[in-house]
């Protein structure tokens, strides 16, 4: 469920200021307050008013911060009572504060035109054009929420807009809630009748309804109470009878003629009092190398004024704990809204298990050992996650089986004209001799899934055979120990076949990348399944499809029914993009130096089409043929390709962030002076860019929160800066690319200390959005997204898995980034060059 990358760098922020004085103080007005940061604030509990916009994700509109958890959230004026996905959301406008009294809004309107039929996921609205502001003021310890309406809803749309607000089930479950006279619990499933309304739309039966809902009255922490202040009741529906995705939602409809005031209700979230959020220790939760710097990270509330001392214990083998250290940790500063302090115990070199203990908070055990880095933590990813990702492919793990055989029937050519899902798009021609319709042929080989769908995509395919290129080659994986029959389409995981799985793991991709330029002449950009209700199966992916090719002349017969089948096939899209067909012929330049002596026709088709990309593509943009020229220069040897690189070292040297890390391994391949003298100064210059970007956070790495996980891009930034510290070490330290491991393996922001990588280190991410989401399960080594941003200066990492924004995983850099990364520290830690 990927969402348009330019979507959140339009709202990124840049959150490492301090907390600053509250509006007003409490003293003189007591409960609740704006504060700097433009949000309600009354002890523990926050209330913020459209600083996030992505509710499609669980983000946006009212939501609360509740005794540092997340409660509710998407508070807004909706045309379902349980929306999902693609369902019509409203135009955010301009946030406005009143700041004599603390009241906070926004406008809003239907449609929003954006992303009306258009855009990246469109969204289709109904004929309805209405605008409100919603309104957020603090009512005592309580706060009200106003919706002021421009002019009345036409009649057709009374009893269908009302204002929701959804409530996060993974705290609820069990708890008890109360609506006037009706009283119950939040059950662990949707339970909830399914009812037909008068125009034969299902919608869901209410839990319960009443003037006035408790929630979790038992509970100090998720206490909170909502009344609805006009005549109508509120409904409690759970939402996911409709969406698998959903949360509780609370509902009240607006009223026939209703305009000022149409909706407004009175919230009160308990805050205990004195409330500080806990003590925090953020450390990898794998562990560290005895040469690798150590500083474990000490989260506190920005009120806590005590400073506890902190220690290292070392786990002894006949049970118990030795304090090894014991000291006050070094202060760091405030950053997001937490204050931190660090602890460096770099010095001890003992190999054993230890924890850090700072007050009550102990860690789970890691280990100090030469070998952190050689077993558990890389192979996860090679021997299960990738494999489980493997399309056209039936995968066994002993009695299990990921899932069957899938997607044999691929593809056919798509629609042309057409907006598709998910960010797929044809234009006015199919770009081939393929009509739309037709079966396209050589695509029902290789391939991964993407890890939260089943689509390919071209580039997912590409970054992954660059990423597991550059692991072999560097570091000479030969490990071994999956079984992978190309011919009969089989996987059979921890079952050793004679073959690094890792050049296995390259064929598989190039046989998908290959086969359709074969096929086309030219790469797809990507296969995708042809409706939503394909799109968001969940499970195994051979339910997708019936993997029998659909034939433009004549009908397939289901052989069980025998009457016609239905096209399930996914369709090929196809598109002209420079930067996509050069990035994906850079992969196949390079995988063609691994393949040499494995596949040597994979090996020979390779390069023939990367040399095709070279001479046929015409692009004013010269950059973008920098990273094929590095690749076909260190294959081929070819002159040309050096002489590229001279020419061009100027532009080169502007663009060192992104070109740094790649035009570093051509250097002794290029072999002139004025090169190596360019490249280097303006290395110099990146690397004192990055220094001071560090300093910035507490973690030692360029780091600026994101509505989504920021883990992917650290896994990248430590990626790349293996390549620069092996090619400039008189510049470049290993610093930064251990640091990113730390913060990916658990050293990173917020009350969820989880190893971002599933099944890796001693708590990591076990609930996670995979394939198999739906059995709250995860996928050994799949890499997810990670913490996350509620925006202004909230991290969060919820144990829930239908979050793509925090728990999905991803091909490309997302899995081949964090492989490389950890054999990079292994290589680098143990010398072995």
């Amino acid at each position: 469920m990927k969402i348009k990358l330019t979507l959140f760098a339009a709202g990124l922020l840049c959150l490492t200021g301090i907390h600053q004085t509250k509006a007003q103080s409490t003293a003189k007005k007591p409960g609740m307050v704006l504060n700097s940061l433009e949000y309600l604030e009354y002890g523990g509990v926050n209330v913020m008013l459209a600083h996030d916009f992505y509710p499609e994700g669980h983000q946006g509109g009212v939501g609360i911060i509740q005794n540092g958890q997340r409660t509710a959230t998407n508070g807004d004026l909706r045309l379902e009572p349980t929306p999902g996905q693609w369902s019509p959301i409203p135009k955010v406008g301009k946030r406005v504060v009143n700041k004599a009294t603390h009241e906070i809004s926004v406008r809003m309107e239907y449609p929003n035109p954006e992303i009306n039929r258009k855009g990246f996921n469109p969204i289709i609205y109904p004929d309805l054009n209405f605008a409100y502001n919603i309104r957020v003021l603090p009512v005592g310890n309580a706060f009200k929420i106003i919706i002021d309406l421009d002019k009345p809803l036409p009649d057709a749309w009374i009893g269908k807009v009302g204002f929701n607000i959804e409530l996060y089930p993974g705290i609820l479950f069990g708890k008890s809630f109360y609506a006037d006279k009706q009283f119950g619990i939040f059950p662990q499933q949707s339970n909830s009748q399914m009812l037909k309304d008068k125009e034969c739309v299902f919608e869901t039966e209410a839990i319960a309804s009443g003037k006035k809902l408790i929630i979790a009255p038992e509970s100090d922490a998720q206490r909170m109470v909502i009344e609805n202040l006009k005549r109508d009741k509120l409904q409690l529906l759970d939402g996911r009878s409709k969406h698998n995705n959903g949360w509780f939602v609370v509902r009240s409809l607006i009223a026939k003629g209703a305009t000022k005031g149409a909706i407004e209700w009175l919230v009160t979230p308990n805050a205990i009092k004195g409330w500080l959020s806990p003590p925090v220790v953020q450390v990898s939760q794998v562990g560290y190398h005895p040469d690798q710097q150590k500083i474990a990270v000490i989260e506190l509330d920005k009120n806590d004024k005590t400073k506890q001392q902190v220690s290292l214990l070392r786990v002894k083998e006949d049970g118990g704990l030795e304090t090894t250290i014991k000291q006050l940790p070094a202060e760091w500063g405030n950053f997001l809204r937490y204050h931190y302090l660090r602890f460096d115990f770099s010095s001890v070199k003992n190999p054993g298990m230890y924890v850090v203990k700072y007050g009550n908070y102990q860690t789970r055990p890691f280990q100090i050992s030469s070998k952190v880095f050689t077993n558990n933590v890389w192979q996860p990813t090679l021997e299960y996650f990738l494999p489980a990702q493997m399309c056209h492919m039936r995968v066994n793990d002993k009695y299990r089986v990921w899932h069957g055989l899938c997607h044999m029937d691929d593809a056919r050519m798509a629609p042309i004209d057409s907006n598709h899902f998910d960010g797929y798009i044809q234009g006015h021609s199919t770009l081939t001799k393929f009509k739309p319709g037709d079966n396209v042929p050589f695509l029902n080989r290789g391939a991964w899934h993407d890890a939260g769908d089943f689509d390919i995509r071209v580039e997912s395919q590409a970054e992954t055979v660059h990423g597991l290129t550059l692991a072999y080659e560097a570091f000479h994986v030969d490990y071994d120990n999956t079984t992978i029959d190309q011919n009969n389409h089989t996987v059979e995981i921890q079952q050793p076949d004679g073959k690094p799985d890792m050049l296995q793991q390259i064929e598989h991709g190039l046989l998908t990348i290959t086969g359709g330029y074969r096929a086309m002449g030219r790469f797809y950009r990507g296969i995708i399944e042809p409706t939503i209700r394909q799109y968001v199966l969940l499970g195994d992916a051979a339910n997708l499809t019936d993997n029998i090719p659909y034939k433009t002349h004549g009908t397939n017969i289901d052989p069980i029914l025998n009457k016609p089948a239905p096209a399930d096939d996914r369709w090929v899209f196809t598109e002209e993009n420079t930067g996509r067909t050069l990035q994906t012929a850079v992969a196949l330049a390079a995988a063609s130096r691994v393949m040499k002596g494995y596949n040597d026709t994979l090996a020979t088709q390779c390069l023939q089409i990367a040399t095709e990309v070279w001479n046929k593509t015409d692009d004013k943009n010269i950059g973008r043929f920098v990273p094929l020229a590095v690749e076909l220069l260190l294959t081929t040897g070819d002159r040309k390709y050096a002489d590229f690189l001279v020419k061009n070292k100027d532009m080169i040297a502007q663009r060192i962030d992104n070109t740094g890390w790649m035009v570093g391994r051509t250097l002794k391949a290029v072999n002139d002076p004025a090169y190596t003298e360019a490249i280097t100064a303006a290395v110099k210059k990146m690397y004192a860019g990055i220094q001071q970007q560090g300093l910035k956070t507490p973690y030692g790495v360029p780091y600026e929160p994101n509505i989504w996980g920021a883990g992917w891009g650290i896994q990248n930034f430590g990626y790349k800066q293996y390549f620069l510290y092996a090619n400039f070490p008189q510049i470049f330290s290993d610093e930064y690319m251990l640091n990113s491991i730390n913060f990916i393996l658990g050293c990173h922001p917020g009350s969820n200390t989880s190893s971002f990588v599933s099944g890796v280190g001693s708590k990591s991410m076990t609930t996670a959005y995979g394939f198999n989401r739906a059995d709250w399960s995860y996928i050994p080594g799949g890499s997810t997204s990670g913490t996350a941003l509620i925006r202004p200066d909230f991290p969060e990492l919820l144990n829930w898995p239908f979050l793509w924004q925090q728990g999905e995983y991803v091909l490309g850099g997302g899995t081949a980034d964090y492989l490389f990364l950890v054999l990079a520290a292994d290589h680098v830690l143990n010398k072995k060059y």
